[in-house]
């Protein structure tokens, strides 16, 4: 397969999308239903192509046919299979084909699915996914196409190779988990747009996308956590989010995703929040695409981002395009929208989930503002003012302890009304164990939002607890039960339900480990081969430095022996400094990369990092950080996973 054909491909995607718009256009004025049958032939048709497309790039950079720029720019031949693999989504005309990519394998299954339901809304949901497909045709067609040939008078005999910040096995997982959850919410989105244009305000949009919307915040939520562990593990600054534009870029709609989640529940059971469903939903997808945008215009300075490019106004152009044709046509549907039903007490889980949403909105607005305050100053004042990680903890911090707070409190309410007696049978054991574990936290020695946050994981803990005994209470005395079996039928009864609350303690075991941020400490330092270092009650011993030659990279690879304060044995680290592309004649070619070590316990993480070294002495200079409960971060991410999974699991009679 050539690359001409890959081209041919996408000009051939294009074509059929401006067809399948076309077509559909046309048998919503007529209802003409061959022109209908058409025109979902022709959208399959587009994600054919795209697959084609997609392929044939694929296979280029297997086999490092450098005759094309794309291939001769993210590969080389010491470049490792799997990483020849990943570098479709490495550049960026590349992850603009794996975005089509995966779009077109959405926007398949769904017209697969629904081939023979939701007559009056698909026509419109193909359109909204054609539509979306044929603005990223537009882009790789003819502003950054991945089949450009390289523009070389020579033969090129190898290519630049892979960023060694990206040749890390989770970066061959991050990308693609992050963009079926960006690409994902285009469905729900699609419906959400089609139920507007069919004025059809009845919970069935609802209903065919709860599962689609679940399945993305699912894959947007390992994305994220994935991104962290990436960062954690390869950027050697000890931390897994500082709040840099690209990552706020992918939180933005996890938030508005979450929140819609909660409050579509409402709509599904209490036929409450039409419009404000609607809002989310708009505003979710645009985020996505605003993401996007924010990765490749290149107005922002990030080490995620790609390099800049033309692409920043017509990603913009395209935000505003969505946003003025969804919530116009949604101003002109507000009569439709009004729900028939008011919430009717502020004690009642409707309002909490209400409550709930609006801290996530507000939590967005204040991420979105701190992400676009430096470019805004620029514009204004012409000077760009940095805002840095301490204004986003100090906005954020308090907001986000209300959210936890609210995970906790949540499930201890009753629809529409929870009476007083209700009330003080829940509240009371989770209030008494929060206010004791205050104390008790502030005897310890701890202090401000510590105190606060581990005392709110105490409380959200106990009231989850609290929901699942009360459950297995019941059914033990209803069916005579045993604990176990009392507990896998009443998850498997109610699996949104208590899939959600396994998704809150998941929540709360990640807040530990952002807490325990607080107490990080570090210490660069230099050593000699037998010389030692003291951190926190732990000794550090340069056993010996020595060498290695690799396919791709050269090393120099230091043995630091680990003790404590005993002089008992903790373990061996081995921190590498590399030079990646080291054979190659152009100093300025070649890629220092320090790849770090870390030796993880369930209380804390002793990481370091090999920063250089000094080949005439036999220095090695190093950097060692204590990082107290990160790893609660990524097993609250695992329990994350686990209950949405439970959550999507469907039941038998599905």
């Amino acid at each position: 397969m050539t690359p001409v054909a890959g081209g041919v491909a996408l000009s051939l995607a294009f074509g059929f999308g401006l067809l399948t718009v076309f077509t559909l256009l046309i048998y919503t004025k007529n209802q003409d239903q061959r022109l209908f049958l058409v025109g979902q032939r022709l959208a399959l048709g587009v994600s054919f192509f795209i697959f084609l497309a997609t392929f044939i790039l694929s296979y280029q950079l297997i086999i490092s046919n450098f005759d094309v720029d794309y291939v001769a720019r993210y590969t080389s031949i010491e470049t490792p299979f799997i990483y020849k693999i990943s570098a479709l989504w490495a550049g960026q005309s590349g992850s603009l084909l794996f975005w089509l990519f995966i779009l077109s394998i959405f926007s398949t299954i769904t017209i697969l699915q629904n081939q023979y339901k939701h007559h009056e809304l698909m026509p419109w949901v193909i359109i909204s996914l054609t539509v979306t497909q044929i603005f990223f045709l537009i882009l790789t067609n003819y502003v950054t196409n991945p089949f450009k040939p390289t523009e070389a008078d020579f033969i090129v005999a190898n290519g630049n190779g892979l960023n060694p910040l990206l040749q890390n096995i989770t970066m061959a997982i991050h990308p693609p988990t992050l963009y079926l959850g960006y690409v994902g919410f285009s469905v729900p989105f699609a419906f959400a747009f089609s139920a507007l244009v069919n004025r059809d305000t009845s919970p069935l949009w609802i209903q065919s996308i709860r599962r689609w919307t679940l399945v993305a915040w699912l894959f947007l939520s390992m994305g994220i956590i994935l991104g962290g562990w990436w960062a954690y593990q390869e950027l050697g600054w000890g931390g897994y989010w500082a709040w840099d534009p690209v990552e706020n870029a992918s939180f933005m709609p996890w938030l508005t995703a979450t929140a819609f989640l909660h409050s579509i529940i409402i709509q599904e059971k209490k036929d409450m929040l039409r419009l404000w469903n609607m809002v989310l939903i708009i505003l979710t997808f645009t985020l996505c695409i605003f993401g996007t945008f924010l990765t490749r215009s290149g107005v922002m300075s990030s080490v995620h981002s790609f390099t800049e490019s033309s692409l920043g106004p017509i990603f913009l152009s395209f935000v505003f395009f969505i946003m003025i044709a969804s919530f116009g046509l949604m101003y002109s549907r507000l009569d439709d929208l009004k729900s028939p039903k008011k919430i009717e007490s502020f004690t009642s889980r409707e309002s909490g989930f209400l409550f709930n949403n609006m801290i996530f909105v507000v939590l967005c607005f204040a991420v979105l503002w701190g992400t676009l305050f430096p470019v805004i100053s620029e514009a204004i004042r012409g000077t760009k003012i940095t805002v840095g990680a301490p204004f986003f903890n100090q906005i954020n911090t308090p907001i986000g302890l209300i959210l936890l707070g609210l995970t906790g409190i949540g499930p201890l309410l009753a629809w529409r009304r929870t009476g007083s007696k209700n009330l003080i049978r829940k509240f009371t054991l989770p209030i008494i164990i929060f206010f004791i574990s205050i104390v008790s936290f502030l005897l310890i020695g701890y202090k401000g939002y510590v105190v606060i946050s581990f005392s709110l994981c105490v409380f959200v803990t106990t009231a989850i607890i609290s929901e699942f005994y009360l459950g297995i209470r019941v059914r033990k005395n209803k069916f005579k039960e045993s604990l176990h079996s009392a507990l896998i039928n009443m998850i498997s009864k109610n699996r949104s339900r208590y899939g959600g609350y396994i998704v809150h303690l998941g929540i709360v075991f990640m807040f530990v480990g952002f807490t325990g941020h607080a107490f990080d400490r570090e210490k660069e330092f230099s050593l000699q081969v037998g010389q030692v270092e003291h951190l926190a009650g732990y000794e550090f011993e340069l056993v010996n430095l020595s060498e290695s030659e690799r396919p791709n990279h050269y090393a120099w690879i230091s043995k630091l022996r680990v003790t404590d304060h005993q002089g008992q044995f903790v373990t061996n680290l081995y921190p590498e400094k590399r030079v990646y592309f080291h054979n190659n004649p152009d100093i300025n070619r070649r890629q220092p990369h320090s790849e770090l070590d870390i030796y993880s316990e369930l209380n804390k993480d002793i990481y370091s990092i090999f920063s250089s070294i000094d080949n005439q002495k036999q220095i090695a200079f190093l950097k060692i950080m204590i990082n107290p409960l990160v790893r609660w971060v990524w097993i609250g991410g695992y329990i994350l996973v686990f209950g949405t999974l439970i959550a999507l699991w469907p039941r038998k009679e599905e």
